[in-house]
């Protein structure tokens, strides 16, 4: 990863990006899921529009995210079964339009003997319909580059799983030989490209 000293620093033997005000770009950022199907196999989707704000601390620990999600824009590639993920049944999305994440805490992953590495645990509360629950995400940097027209951009991966049962989206079908249509564990991935705000603006 080529790191530019005027968009980064250094803490401890990492490179992070300078402190400021990120706004993610929903073109360039995602949010997956994937759920086992019929105990055999599994099903991927997405949500096609996130919005958010990365405040970057001087003090990395004291960084924080904030972003929302728009329920119906969730897509798995068929039509039908995107209808009934948005209806009450799950998402229920005409009275719950926004899936929203508010971190709490950064903290560095130790890999090494003196504490450094490129991972970091982000904590934070995920309200899912009406409900809020507590999710800890594993994040990592994945560059910081000047872009054509004068930004700086950074780039962030982030990985968790949570239990849908755990904001109350329980509906399920049991399964003739045993077990359920779908799982109730979600393994989620998100990539996050965010742009920084330009000192003149701030």
């Amino acid at each position: 990863m080529v790191m530019n000293s005027e968009i980064t620093r250094e803490v401890g033997r990492t490179q992070l990006p300078i402190a400021g005000t990120w706004f993610i770009d929903p073109v360039h950022s995602r949010v997956e899921f994937t759920a086992r199907h019929m105990m055999v196999s599994k099903v991927r989707g997405r949500f096609r529009d996130m919005s958010g704000v990365v405040y970057i601390d001087e003090v990395p620990e004291r960084s924080a995210v904030e972003a929302t999600i728009d329920a119906a824009s969730i897509d798995t590639g068929d039509a039908q079964r995107d209808d009934h993920l948005r209806s009450a049944d799950f998402l229920d999305v005409e009275r719950y339009p926004v899936l929203r994440f508010v971190s709490v805490s950064l903290s560095r992953i130790p890999l090494t003997e003196d504490g450094d590495s490129d991972r970091w645990q982000l904590d934070g509360e995920l309200t899912l319909k009406d409900m809020t629950r507590p999710v800890s995400l594993e994040v990592e940097l994945g560059g910081v580059v000047n872009d054509p027209w004068g930004n700086v951009r950074a780039g962030f991966q982030a990985w968790t799983e949570i239990n849908r049962e755990d904001f109350g989206i329980t509906w399920n079908q049991a399964l003739e030989a045993g077990g359920f249509l779908v799982g109730k564990w979600l393994k989620v991935d998100i990539e996050v490209e965010a742009v920084r705000q330009s000192d003149s603006d701030e």
